[in-house]
């Protein structure tokens, strides 16, 4: 008697519709907590910036891509505008960003750091990557960029939904 037996896919092989589903589920039952644990250790740590979690966000964004409008903001963190917008205006209290003229769209201003602005986010990466370099587990450049590919497709994928 001979019993058919499904092997699994080589790890180098694309996984079938069915498994993939499996797995990407188990990488989204990850990434909530990880998101939510990070974003507490952001808030207890930020005090020495003085940072929401929001502002922050705000400032790593403008460090990153440099000037940009409240609507470009929030399409780029999947963010409403009105909540980007209350951020921006924190920051701006706090002297961290500017508004500043737009050349291409006379209504949507341009926001960029200040200089403090600029100084209080860099502290914050240069703490931020000091943590992340305590990561356990022996993690290879391989492993981190195919992590980053599978959360980029992922993102990709419902990349459509409305956030506003």
């Amino acid at each position: 008697m001979t019993y058919v037996t499904e092997s699994a896919p080589a790890p180098d092989q694309p996984l079938p519709p069915d498994r993939l589903a499996e797995r990407l589920a188990d990488v989204y039952a990850l990434v909530g907590p990880l998101y939510r644990r990070a974003h507490r250790l952001v808030e207890q740590n930020v005090p020495v910036e003085g940072l929401s979690v929001g502002v922050r966000a705000v400032l790593d964004l403008l460090r990153a891509n440099g000037p940009m409008t409240v609507p470009q903001m929030g399409r780029a963190q999947a963010l409403s505008r009105q909540f980007v917008q209350r951020m921006v205006n924190d920051a701006a209290a706090l002297g961290l960003a500017e508004a500043a003229p737009n050349p291409a769209h006379r209504r949507s201003s341009l926001i960029r750091l200040t200089d403090a602005g600029r100084s209080a986010i860099e502290a914050v990466v240069a703490r931020e990557h000091a943590l992340l370099g305590q990561v356990d587990g022996d993690l290879t450049e391989a492993e981190v960029s195919a992590c980053l590919r599978v959360l980029s497709r992922m993102l990709a994928f419902i990349d459509d939904v409305d956030v506003n």
